[in-house]
Protein backbone atom coordinates (compact mmCIF):
# COMPACT_ATOMS: atom_id res chain seq x y z
CA UNK A 1 0.00 0.00 0.00
CA UNK A 2 0.83 3.51 -0.83
CA UNK A 3 0.37 6.60 0.58
CA UNK A 4 0.67 10.26 -0.11
CA UNK A 5 4.08 11.74 2.19
CA UNK A 6 4.95 15.04 2.30
CA UNK A 7 8.69 14.74 1.49
CA UNK A 8 11.70 17.19 1.87
CA UNK A 9 14.43 15.52 -0.89
CA UNK A 10 17.36 17.79 -0.74
CA UNK A 11 18.85 20.72 0.83
CA UNK A 12 17.83 23.41 -1.66
CA UNK A 13 15.35 25.76 -1.11
CA UNK A 14 11.78 24.76 -1.66
CA UNK A 15 12.71 21.08 -2.00
CA UNK A 16 9.44 19.32 -0.60
CA UNK A 17 6.50 17.93 -2.63
CA UNK A 18 4.00 14.98 -2.20
CA UNK A 19 5.75 11.82 -3.29
CA UNK A 20 3.91 8.33 -2.86
CA UNK A 21 5.73 5.86 -0.19
CA UNK A 22 5.56 2.47 0.87
CA UNK A 23 3.48 1.40 4.57
CA UNK A 24 6.54 1.28 6.78
CA UNK A 25 7.12 -2.34 8.16
CA UNK A 26 8.02 -2.01 12.10
CA UNK A 27 10.05 -4.04 14.28
CA UNK A 28 9.18 -5.90 17.49
CA UNK A 29 8.99 -3.28 19.63
CA UNK A 30 7.31 -0.88 17.32
CA UNK A 31 4.05 -0.16 16.27
CA UNK A 32 2.10 1.07 13.12
CA UNK A 33 0.59 4.50 13.57
CA UNK A 34 -2.28 5.90 11.39
CA UNK A 35 -1.65 9.15 11.72
CA UNK A 36 -4.97 11.25 12.23
CA UNK A 37 -3.79 14.75 11.83
CA UNK A 38 0.10 16.56 12.56
CA UNK A 39 0.94 19.92 13.16
CA UNK A 40 3.11 22.05 10.80
CA UNK A 41 6.58 23.12 12.87
CA UNK A 42 8.44 25.94 12.57
CA UNK A 43 11.36 23.49 11.64
CA UNK A 44 9.32 21.73 8.88
CA UNK A 45 9.39 25.50 7.41
CA UNK A 46 12.95 25.56 7.76
CA UNK A 47 13.64 22.63 6.07
CA UNK A 48 11.64 23.71 3.07
CA UNK A 49 13.36 27.14 3.24
CA UNK A 50 16.86 25.39 3.56
CA UNK A 51 17.25 28.25 6.29
CA UNK A 52 17.95 25.15 9.35
CA UNK A 53 20.82 24.81 11.28
CA UNK A 54 20.59 20.54 11.92
CA UNK A 55 21.79 17.43 10.00
CA UNK A 56 18.74 16.01 7.83
CA UNK A 57 18.76 12.47 5.94
CA UNK A 58 17.33 13.21 2.78
CA UNK A 59 14.65 12.18 1.39
CA UNK A 60 12.87 12.35 4.70
CA UNK A 61 8.70 12.47 4.91
CA UNK A 62 8.67 15.88 7.36
CA UNK A 63 6.33 16.12 10.61
CA UNK A 64 6.96 15.46 14.27
CA UNK A 65 3.97 16.86 15.58
CA UNK A 66 1.13 13.61 15.83
CA UNK A 67 -1.43 11.80 16.99
CA UNK A 68 -3.25 8.80 15.55
CA UNK A 69 -4.16 5.40 16.02
CA UNK A 70 -2.62 1.94 16.69
CA UNK A 71 -3.32 0.01 13.84
CA UNK A 72 -0.15 -2.57 14.14
CA UNK A 73 1.70 -3.79 17.59
CA UNK A 74 5.24 -5.67 17.69
CA UNK A 75 5.76 -9.05 18.68
CA UNK A 76 7.11 -7.74 22.04
CA UNK A 77 5.42 -4.58 22.79
CA UNK A 78 3.34 -4.42 25.84
CA UNK A 79 0.52 -2.56 27.34
CA UNK A 80 -0.72 -1.10 23.72
CA UNK A 81 -3.86 -2.41 21.44
CA UNK A 82 -4.95 -1.81 17.93
CA UNK A 83 -7.47 1.10 18.25
CA UNK A 84 -5.45 3.24 21.21
CA UNK A 85 -5.46 6.62 20.89
CA UNK A 86 -1.81 8.11 21.24
CA UNK A 87 0.70 10.69 20.44
CA UNK A 88 4.72 9.87 20.06
CA UNK A 89 7.35 11.91 21.36
CA UNK A 90 9.94 12.91 18.86
CA UNK A 91 13.11 10.85 19.53
CA UNK A 92 12.89 8.35 17.41
CA UNK A 93 16.05 7.33 17.22
CA UNK A 94 17.99 7.01 20.74
CA UNK A 95 20.81 5.34 22.60
CA UNK A 96 19.71 3.56 25.28
CA UNK A 97 23.44 2.95 26.82
CA UNK A 98 24.34 6.71 26.50
CA UNK A 99 24.73 8.62 29.97
CA UNK A 100 21.98 11.16 28.77
CA UNK A 101 19.50 8.18 28.19
CA UNK A 102 20.69 6.77 31.43
CA UNK A 103 19.50 9.53 33.24
CA UNK A 104 16.30 9.71 31.93
CA UNK A 105 17.39 13.06 29.42
CA UNK A 106 17.08 10.99 25.98
CA UNK A 107 16.46 14.11 24.55
CA UNK A 108 20.02 15.45 24.93
CA UNK A 109 21.74 12.37 23.62
CA UNK A 110 23.89 13.72 21.23
CA UNK A 111 23.06 10.69 18.87
CA UNK A 112 19.28 11.16 18.92
CA UNK A 113 17.29 11.08 15.68
CA UNK A 114 14.23 12.47 15.51
CA UNK A 115 10.96 12.51 12.85
CA UNK A 116 10.71 14.82 10.11
CA UNK A 117 14.90 15.19 9.83
CA UNK A 118 16.68 12.45 11.27
CA UNK A 119 13.74 9.40 10.45
CA UNK A 120 10.67 9.46 8.23
CA UNK A 121 8.08 11.55 10.24
CA UNK A 122 4.20 11.62 10.24
CA UNK A 123 2.73 14.16 7.18
CA UNK A 124 1.68 10.71 5.66
CA UNK A 125 -0.71 7.73 6.46
CA UNK A 126 1.17 5.85 8.50
CA UNK A 127 4.22 6.03 10.68
CA UNK A 128 6.20 3.35 12.51
CA UNK A 129 6.98 4.43 16.20
CA UNK A 130 8.76 2.84 18.73
CA UNK A 131 6.47 1.84 21.53
CA UNK A 132 8.79 3.85 24.13
CA UNK A 133 7.89 7.38 22.26
CA UNK A 134 3.94 6.67 22.83
CA UNK A 135 1.67 8.15 25.08
CA UNK A 136 -2.38 7.59 25.69
CA UNK A 137 -4.47 10.37 24.74
CA UNK A 138 -7.46 10.76 26.80
CA UNK A 139 -10.95 10.44 24.75
CA UNK A 140 -11.92 14.64 25.59
CA UNK A 141 -9.08 15.74 23.56
CA UNK A 142 -9.37 15.65 19.71
CA UNK A 143 -6.96 15.05 17.86
CA UNK A 144 -6.65 18.14 16.48
CA UNK A 145 -5.32 19.75 19.97
CA UNK A 146 -3.58 16.03 20.48
CA UNK A 147 -1.52 16.60 17.64
CA UNK A 148 -0.28 20.20 19.32
CA UNK A 149 1.03 17.84 22.48
CA UNK A 150 4.82 18.43 21.41
CA UNK A 151 5.04 22.38 20.97
CA UNK A 152 2.82 22.54 24.55
CA UNK A 153 5.98 20.07 26.19
CA UNK A 154 8.00 22.03 24.08
CA UNK A 155 6.87 25.36 25.98
CA UNK A 156 6.59 23.49 29.40
CA UNK A 157 10.56 22.47 29.39
CA UNK A 158 11.55 25.84 28.46
CA UNK A 159 9.07 27.27 31.16
CA UNK A 160 8.92 25.07 34.06
CA UNK A 161 11.44 22.79 34.15
CA UNK A 162 14.48 24.78 32.83
CA UNK A 163 12.85 28.32 33.98
CA UNK A 164 11.46 27.54 36.96
CA UNK A 165 9.25 30.32 37.09
CA UNK A 166 7.20 31.36 40.24
CA UNK A 167 3.90 33.50 40.90
CA UNK A 168 4.21 37.00 40.41
CA UNK A 169 7.52 36.68 38.21
CA UNK A 170 7.54 39.55 35.38
CA UNK A 171 8.27 38.02 32.42
CA UNK A 172 8.85 39.26 28.74
CA UNK A 173 8.59 36.32 26.00
CA UNK A 174 10.30 37.77 22.55
CA UNK A 175 8.53 36.06 19.71
CA UNK A 176 4.54 35.45 18.81
CA UNK A 177 4.91 32.75 16.99
CA UNK A 178 3.22 28.79 18.39
CA UNK A 179 6.53 28.36 20.88
CA UNK A 180 6.19 31.99 22.12
CA UNK A 181 2.31 31.90 22.53
CA UNK A 182 2.61 28.46 24.27
CA UNK A 183 5.62 29.56 26.27
CA UNK A 184 3.22 32.51 27.44
CA UNK A 185 0.28 30.61 28.42
CA UNK A 186 2.78 28.49 30.12
CA UNK A 187 4.19 31.23 32.55
CA UNK A 188 0.41 32.33 32.85
CA UNK A 189 -0.31 28.63 34.35
CA UNK A 190 2.61 29.23 36.39
CA UNK A 191 0.84 32.71 38.07
CA UNK A 192 3.69 34.96 36.31
CA UNK A 193 2.85 38.31 34.68
CA UNK A 194 3.34 37.64 31.16
CA UNK A 195 3.61 40.63 28.04
CA UNK A 196 4.38 39.12 24.81
CA UNK A 197 6.50 41.14 22.28
CA UNK A 198 6.55 41.29 18.43
CA UNK A 199 6.49 43.38 15.27
CA UNK A 200 3.33 45.24 13.92
CA UNK A 201 3.33 42.42 11.20
CA UNK A 202 2.57 40.25 14.48
CA UNK A 203 -0.75 42.53 15.29
CA UNK A 204 -2.83 39.05 14.58
CA UNK A 205 -0.47 36.64 16.35
CA UNK A 206 -0.65 38.95 19.54
CA UNK A 207 -4.45 39.50 19.28
CA UNK A 208 -3.83 35.66 19.92
CA UNK A 209 -1.37 35.76 23.13
CA UNK A 210 -4.06 38.40 24.17
CA UNK A 211 -6.81 35.29 24.89
CA UNK A 212 -4.17 33.28 26.95
CA UNK A 213 -4.16 36.64 29.46
CA UNK A 214 -1.06 38.55 28.40
CA UNK A 215 -0.19 42.20 27.23
CA UNK A 216 0.88 42.40 23.89
CA UNK A 217 3.46 44.71 22.65
CA UNK A 218 4.80 45.81 19.28
CA UNK A 219 7.99 47.07 19.54
CA UNK A 220 10.20 47.86 22.61
CA UNK A 221 8.63 46.22 25.67
CA UNK A 222 10.88 48.51 27.94
CA UNK A 223 8.55 50.35 29.82
CA UNK A 224 6.38 46.72 30.82
CA UNK A 225 9.38 45.12 31.52
CA UNK A 226 11.09 48.10 33.77
CA UNK A 227 7.67 49.51 35.49
CA UNK A 228 7.68 47.39 38.52
CA UNK A 229 10.95 48.84 40.30
CA UNK A 230 12.85 49.76 37.45
CA UNK A 231 15.24 47.12 37.45
CA UNK A 232 14.11 44.93 34.54
CA UNK A 233 12.05 41.89 33.99
CA UNK A 234 12.78 38.45 36.01
CA UNK A 235 12.93 36.43 33.00
CA UNK A 236 12.77 37.04 29.41
CA UNK A 237 11.90 33.87 27.34
CA UNK A 238 13.89 34.46 23.61
CA UNK A 239 11.20 32.08 21.40
CA UNK A 240 11.97 34.74 17.85
CA UNK A 241 14.84 32.45 16.37
CA UNK A 242 16.76 35.48 15.85
CA UNK A 243 20.11 36.93 17.29
CA UNK A 244 19.64 39.99 18.32
CA UNK A 245 16.93 39.12 20.47
CA UNK A 246 19.21 38.09 22.86
CA UNK A 247 20.36 41.35 22.86
CA UNK A 248 17.18 42.57 23.66
CA UNK A 249 16.46 40.07 25.83
CA UNK A 250 20.03 41.53 27.89
CA UNK A 251 18.60 44.96 28.08
CA UNK A 252 15.05 44.08 29.87
CA UNK A 253 16.27 41.28 32.12
CA UNK A 254 16.95 42.59 35.43
CA UNK A 255 20.25 42.09 37.50
CA UNK A 256 20.44 38.52 38.56
CA UNK A 257 17.40 37.41 36.26
CA UNK A 258 17.02 34.73 33.99
CA UNK A 259 17.35 34.64 29.86
CA UNK A 260 15.38 31.33 28.52
CA UNK A 261 16.50 30.47 24.87
CA UNK A 262 14.16 28.02 23.24
CA UNK A 263 14.18 29.95 19.61
CA UNK A 264 16.60 28.52 16.75
CA UNK A 265 18.89 30.95 14.87
CA UNK A 266 22.14 29.75 12.87
CA UNK A 267 22.75 33.70 12.70
CA UNK A 268 26.30 35.23 14.53
CA UNK A 269 25.69 37.44 16.84
CA UNK A 270 27.39 40.05 16.85
CA UNK A 271 27.21 41.88 19.61
CA UNK A 272 28.92 42.23 23.12
CA UNK A 273 28.44 39.54 25.91
CA UNK A 274 29.70 41.61 29.00
CA UNK A 275 26.05 42.20 30.49
CA UNK A 276 25.48 38.99 30.73
CA UNK A 277 28.64 39.05 33.35
CA UNK A 278 27.96 42.73 34.81
CA UNK A 279 24.28 41.96 35.37
CA UNK A 280 25.01 38.07 37.14
CA UNK A 281 22.24 36.84 34.21
CA UNK A 282 21.49 33.40 34.04
CA UNK A 283 21.69 32.55 30.73
CA UNK A 284 19.90 28.75 29.45
CA UNK A 285 19.32 27.11 26.79
CA UNK A 286 16.20 24.78 26.69
CA UNK A 287 15.82 21.75 24.04
CA UNK A 288 13.29 19.23 23.28
CA UNK A 289 11.26 16.98 26.48
CA UNK A 290 10.81 13.90 27.93
CA UNK A 291 8.61 11.55 29.29
CA UNK A 292 7.24 13.06 32.42
CA UNK A 293 6.74 16.55 30.86
CA UNK A 294 4.59 14.49 28.23
CA UNK A 295 2.41 13.12 30.54
CA UNK A 296 2.32 16.82 32.77
CA UNK A 297 1.40 18.48 29.43
CA UNK A 298 -1.50 16.21 28.26
CA UNK A 299 -3.20 15.98 32.13
CA UNK A 300 -3.39 19.92 31.06
CA UNK A 301 -5.12 19.47 27.77
CA UNK A 302 -7.32 16.82 29.35
CA UNK A 303 -8.17 19.01 32.07
CA UNK A 304 -8.75 22.05 29.94
CA UNK A 305 -6.26 24.24 31.95
CA UNK A 306 -4.48 24.49 28.65
CA UNK A 307 -6.38 25.32 25.47
CA UNK A 308 -4.87 25.17 22.00
CA UNK A 309 -7.52 25.93 20.12
CA UNK A 310 -6.88 29.79 19.66
CA UNK A 311 -3.45 29.15 17.99
CA UNK A 312 -5.00 26.73 15.06
CA UNK A 313 -5.27 28.67 11.78
CA UNK A 314 -6.86 25.85 10.09
CA UNK A 315 -6.41 21.81 8.94
CA UNK A 316 -5.81 21.15 5.36
CA UNK A 317 -5.33 17.89 3.49
CA UNK A 318 -1.61 16.94 3.41
CA UNK A 319 -2.08 17.24 -0.74
CA UNK A 320 -2.74 20.66 0.34
CA UNK A 321 0.61 20.87 2.53
CA UNK A 322 1.95 24.49 0.52
CA UNK A 323 -1.23 26.35 1.69
CA UNK A 324 -0.49 25.28 4.70
CA UNK A 325 3.25 26.23 5.14
CA UNK A 326 2.71 29.34 3.38
CA UNK A 327 0.13 30.47 5.44
CA UNK A 328 2.30 30.10 8.56
CA UNK A 329 5.39 31.12 6.13
CA UNK A 330 4.04 34.92 6.05
CA UNK A 331 2.55 34.90 9.60
CA UNK A 332 -1.32 34.94 8.48
CA UNK A 333 -1.85 32.10 10.98
CA UNK A 334 -0.14 30.76 14.18
CA UNK A 335 -0.54 26.93 13.70
CA UNK A 336 -1.24 24.77 10.76
CA UNK A 337 -2.46 21.05 11.19
CA UNK A 338 -2.66 18.38 8.35
CA UNK A 339 -4.66 15.31 8.02
CA UNK A 340 -3.56 12.42 5.90
CA UNK A 341 -5.41 11.75 2.78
Amino acid sequence: MKSAAVVNFSPEKGSVEIREIDQPIIGEEDVLLEVANVGVCGSDLHQWTADHSWPVNYPVVLGHEFGGHIVEVGSRVKGWKEGDRVVSETAAVIDVNNPMSRIGLYNLDPTRKGFGYGVNGAMTRFVKVPARCLHKVPDQIPFEHACLTEPCCVAYSAVVENTGLKPGDRVVVLGPGTIGILCAAMARLCGAQVAIVGLEADKHRLDIAKQYGCEAIIGDATEWAFKRDGLGADCVIDAAGSSITLKIAMQLVRPNGKITKVGWGPQPLGFNLDPLVQKNIRLQGSFSHNWPMWERVLALLASGQLYVKPIIGGVWPITEWHTAFEKMHTGEIVKSVLKPV
